[in-house]
Parts: C-alpha cells; structure tokens; sequence
C-alpha cells in the first residue's frame, strides 16, 4: 500500500542528491588541479640559460686540431760530417742576415781540399804531358803519310819508265808486273797510314776532351768542397729568430744533420691534422676557421699531404691574416673546417639543451611560463643550429639549457 512522502522528507531528499552532486563537483575540481599539478611545475628564470631566435648564417664545421708555426722557417743542415767547435748565438735570439750563429771543426775538410787541389795539378800536369805526346805522335804519323806518298810518286814513275822501256824491248812484262804490284802495295800501305792518321786525331781528340771533363770535374768538387768549408761557419741567410740551435759544443755531427733553425716571426701559418673518415670532405681552398681563446681568425686549406698515419689526415691552414697578435708560435688552436654554410636562415644558439637531434622538443618562454615545442634543425656547429622547422619565430626566446629533468611536462612555470 503506498504511503505518501511528507514535504519535509521530500527537502531531505533533495539536500542529499545536491549534496553528492556538490562533493563530485568538489572531486573532479580537486583532479583538475591536481592533474595540472602534475603536468606543470615552477622553476626559477635565473637557473636557466636562454637564447633568442634569430636570423643568421649558420655553418656546418668538422673540428681538428692545429699547431701554429712560422710562415716561413729554415733549417741550416750540417755541410759535412764534423764536430761542434763554438755556439755563438741561443735559442730566442734574433738575427740579421750574415750574423754569425755557430762554427764547425774545419781541420778535416782543409785536409781534403788540400788532397783535392793536389790532384787537380796532377791532372793538369798530365794533361799538358800528354798534349805534348799526342802532337809528337801526329807529328810522326804525318812524316810516314808524306813519305809514303813520295814512295808512291817514286813507284809510278818507275812503272812508266819500264812499260816505255817494255815498249821496244828494253824491259820484260814480267818487270812492267813487278813494278804495277810494288806501286799498289804502296798505295794501299799509304792508305792504312792516312787512315791510321785520321784515327789517331780522332782518338786523340777523344782523350783529350775525357781528360778536360776531369779536370772540370775536380775543379767543380773543389769549388764545392770550398764552399762546404765556408759553411763551417754557420751564418743566418736571412733576417729572422733563432727558433732551435744545436748547443752540444764538442758533438760529432753528420752531414746533413740538422743544426739551426731560423724562422720569420712577421708571419704564421697553420698544421692541423682531423680524422680519416672526413678524407674525401677535405679538399685544398676549404674555408677555415682558427680559434684562439676568444678571437676567429679565417683562412684556407693551401696544402694537403698525400699519406693518411694513425687514421688522421694532416693539411696546412694559411690565415687571411697571418700576423694577427694572438698568434705564438708553437701554440695548440682549434681549428674548424667549413664544409657548408646557410646565410639568413633563423638560428639558435646551441646549448645543453640541443641534443643534436634532427627533431627535438624545446621550452619556448611565453610570459611567466615556459612551454614544449616541437622543432627541426638543419646544419649545426658548437655555436648555432639553423631551425627548419617548428612553431618558432624570430624572436621567441628558448631556454638552451638541459630540461631533460622537465620532459614530462608540457609547460613549467617560470619565477
């Protein structure tokens, strides 16, 4: 049987239906906010870096390594195999053309040039004997030749008297043969002797020249051996700074032993060396830039060597401007060959934040709150990345320092 419900049960009933409805209000804003929690926290603006977007070149660089040295320095080599007599000049020393830096012991190198300058008389004696020999042979020669040809005038003649003699009986044929057959053997003896003449001259001729050409020869190893003497007294050839000298007073050292070395300070070049596996990236002309501490000095590769030692390519740098002040000779650079460059492209400055990544995310400051964008990037060196794509714009500041503490989160709220 149904019982009618009282109005004051029918007000209970609905303060307890608003009553829940007012608690699961209560619970899903409680969720809300705590979800946001969750997906948002609060940092402080100044325990992080940031950069502004903007539009630049950006380069794409492969590092090396480089030591600076002089442009331009020259090692004096040992003339011949001696000792160390006297160091005049040390290391840092600088120097004129013609200053006298170290001598060497001459004692042995007069020996032979003594030896040297004895022989050349003796061939020239002999010279001179056997241009006296060779005239007096020809000489001789052309006596026989002359004879011979009086001998064979003489025999002719008497050919003719004896055919005129044949001619009415006076003489038999067998003389007129007799005398033809002596007349022939003369002429061909005359012909053996012109020809005997002819190759003696020749001869001669022959020897006499062999004999000039040692002569020459000598004289060229004496003027040699003399201007090695010279060198015993090791001179700067050019203005510049004593770089390295040989101190060891008293040592032996062997020709061609290195003994000075004199560069030009006014100028610097470049030797840097980088890894194999850029080898066909690395041509002569590529644009370089040299770093020392906080200055970019600018050059090209001049040179290549052809041999790969220890998986490193080595190659010279030469600088636009090679006698800039940072420049020391000797000192280790950081080198950064330009394999491509964008102009006017929108870049950031690279940080811990970059990971380097073709697609990455980034906090984009907007306001009080840093917010996750998604972005692509293009070259890249130790300096800047080209942004190809994204929702970044010229101007928008990004936080480049390393968020991977943050990557839950889709924004963070900045102090």
């Amino acid at each position: 049987m149904d019982r009618t419900i009282s109005i004051g049960e029918q007000r209970n009933g609905n303060k307890s239906r608003w009553l829940k409805i007012l608690v699961a209000i209560a619970v899903l804003v409680v969720a809300f906010f705590g979800l946001r929690k969750l997906l948002t926290t609060t940092v402080k603006q100044k325990d992080f870096v940031k950069a502004r977007v903007e539009m630049g070149t950006v380069e794409n660089t492969i590092s090396a390594s480089g030591l600076v040295l002089p442009s331009f320095e020259q090692q004096i080599n040992a003339p011949i195999s001696t000792e160390i007599k006297n160091v005049f000049l040390k290391s840092g020393t600088e120097v004129k053309k013609g200053d006298l830096i170290m001598d060497l012991d001459q004692a042995y190198i007069r020996l032979e040039l003594e030896s040297l300058k004895d022989q050349l008389e003796l061939r020239k004696n002999n010279i001179t004997r056997l241009k006296l020999e060779y005239d007096k042979n020809l000489r001789e020669l052309d006596y026989n030749a002359q004879i011979k040809n009086l001998e064979v005038f003489s025999l002719k003649s008497a050919l003719e008297d004896v055919k005129y003699l044949e001619s009415f009986g006076g003489a038999t044929m067998q003389e007129v043969k007799k005398a033809g057959l002596a007349l022939q053997i003369s002429e061909l003896e005359k012909k053996k002797l012109n020809n005997e003449l002819e190759f003696r001259k020749a001869v001669i001729t022959s020897d006499r020249r062999n004999l000039e050409l040692e002569v020459m020869m000598q004289d060229k190893k004496i003027t040699e051996l003399s201007n090695k003497l010279n060198a015993t007294s090791v001179k700067a050839s050019r203005p510049g700074v004593v770089t390295w000298v040989n101190e060891s007073i008293g040592k032996k050292v062997t020709e061609g032993e290195a003994l000075v070395r004199i560069a030009n300070l006014d100028g610097f070049r470049v030797e840097a060396s980088c890894s194999d596996r850029y080898a066909k990236v690395v041509k002569s002309g590529m644009p370089v830039r040299v770093r020392i501490n906080d200055s970019n000095l600018e050059g090209i590769i001049s040179s290549i060597l052809p041999t790969i030692e220890n998986n490193t390519i080595e190659f010279v740098v030469t600088l636009n401007e090679n006698n800039h002040p940072a420049l020391r000779s000797n000192m280790r650079v950081e080198v950064f060959l330009i394999s491509n460059r964008k102009e006017n492209v929108l870049r950031l400055r690279n940080g811990p934040g970059i990971n380097g990544a073709i697609n990455q995310d980034v906090f984009v400051v907007n306001g009080k709150e840093a917010v996750r964008r998604k972005i692509n990037l293009g070259v890249t060196n130790s300096n800047y990345v080209e942004i190809t794509g994204g929702d970044l714009k010229a101007g928008d500041q990004v936080i480049i320092s390393d968020m991977k503490s943050y990557e839950r989160f889709d924004k963070v709220e900045l102090e």
